[in-house]
């Protein structure tokens, strides 16, 4: 091998330069604390890192998606509990309202208070989270779900879905419920039937009913008929006569397709009344009607009727619908502990998480400060020898 003062050099710095970037890494090393720092440090490291950086930032969204979901949720939990609030007070009224000793003017003035509960009512239904988003407007979280038209009527204007938020790998949760769940969807009567009066009729018949073998009821729309104050008929919605009766007392059940319903007071010939399946009816519409029924003159025996009627109806539906509230709080109540749940073993994850990235990438700082001493020493080391190579020749060998 041919030697020569270029090669003697050419090696020096070579060696110097290597030792020099030892030094450089270890300082980065101590400076930033991370071992791993490029795939070419330590491959198979390197992968595993790739993993659990996704793993934690998987865990970082879950929980953004958890405070989210969660904020929203106690949010609807307040509104159903102002709703709530808003039901039994219309349910005291109503029961105050069912007094003969009230004069027309009473009555008024429990409606028009029954007016402005309706409102709150509607403004619950039109509440916003902290993002300006509407709470029950299902998907159309920018549409305003409750509107009053022209003829006072509230309508719609949201849609039947809901959001769902990823929480975990495996879990998704609502964060909401539509105003069409909540507020539109209120069981009618019973739940199984609902029974009132027609508009005309004469007599004095105030009707009410139960249900006393669910598995026997065929969901119809039944229609009960007095030909006289004692003969009456029951009838299909194909106007078949499935039932019928004669010499008939105040106050006797009749028994049909596992229900039963009472009359009471005096039905007139002509008199009717509907026994229809129970479908749904909105909360507000329950206060309108009720409404209604207060401001109209009780100055026959047959409007009386009517009222009392329509007070026994109002009553029945303002039962179903603080169970129907209570029951959509409950599920809400059941998905924030389920949160708190995931949030608890997310947070447990998350700590695991960082404890293997750390053991992995992170370097030992004892360690990293006692190599760098020593590569310090070793360049310097290098860095003299090559001060006094560097003076050399091979003419001082000749």
């Amino acid at each position: 091998m041919r030697i020569s003062t270029s090669m003697i050099h050419n090696n020096a710095v070579s060696a110097l330069m290597k030792r020099q970037t030892e030094v450089s890494k270890t300082q980065n090393e101590v400076a930033t604390g991370l071992r791993v720092q490029k795939p070419s440090d330590d491959p198979v490291a390197a992968v595993k890192i790739l993993q659990l950086e996704q793993t934690k930032s998987a865990n970082t969204q879950f929980g953004v998606n958890i405070s989210t979901a969660t904020t929203r949720l106690e949010q609807e939990e307040q509104a159903l509990a102002d709703s709530e609030r808003i039901l039994q007070r219309v349910y005291e009224l109503t029961v105050q309202a069912n007094s003969s000793a009230l004069s027309q003017s009473d009555r008024q003035s429990i409606a028009s208070e029954l007016v402005e509960l309706n409102k709150q009512l509607a403004d619950i239904g039109n509440s916003k989270d902290a993002n300006d988003e509407f709470l029950f407007s299902g998907l159309s979280t920018g549409t305003q779900p409750f509107v009053r038209d022209a003829s006072n009527n509230i309508s719609y204007a949201g849609d039947g879905g809901a959001r769902s938020l990823q929480v975990s790998a495996a879990q998704y949760v609502q964060d909401g419920d539509s105003g069409q769940h909540v507020f539109m969807s209120v069981p009618q009567g019973n739940g199984t039937f609902v029974s009132t009066a027609a508009a005309g009729n004469t007599g004095t018949g105030v009707i009410s009913g139960s249900v006393q073998n669910a598995a026997a009821w065929v969901p119809d729309d039944y229609t009960l008929t007095f030909s006289s104050a004692t003969a009456w008929q029951i009838t299909n919605s194909s106007s078949a006569v499935i039932a019928s009766g004669a010499g008939y007392v105040a106050g006797t059940a009749i028994a049909f397709n596992g229900i039963q319903v009472t009359v009471t007071g005096a039905a007139a010939a002509g008199d009717s009344f509907d026994i229809d399946r129970s479908r749904t009816e909105d909360a507000f519409t329950t206060i309108d009607d009720l409404v209604a029924s207060l401001n109209s003159p009780l100055s026959t025996t047959a409007s009386r009727a009517q009222f009392q009627n329509q007070i026994n109806k109002s009553l029945q539906q303002l039962d179903q619908a603080e169970t129907h509230f209570l029951n959509v709080r409950t599920s809400v109540g059941a998905r924030l502990s389920m949160l708190q749940n995931v949030d608890s073993t997310r947070e447990d994850s998350a700590l695991h998480v960082e404890s293997a990235l750390s053991n992995i990438r992170d370097s030992d700082y004892t360690e990293a400060v006692s190599r760098l001493t020593q590569q310090s020493l070793g360049l310097q080391a290098a860095q003299q020898s090559y001060v006094k190579i560097a003076q050399l020749s091979l003419f001082n060998y000749l």
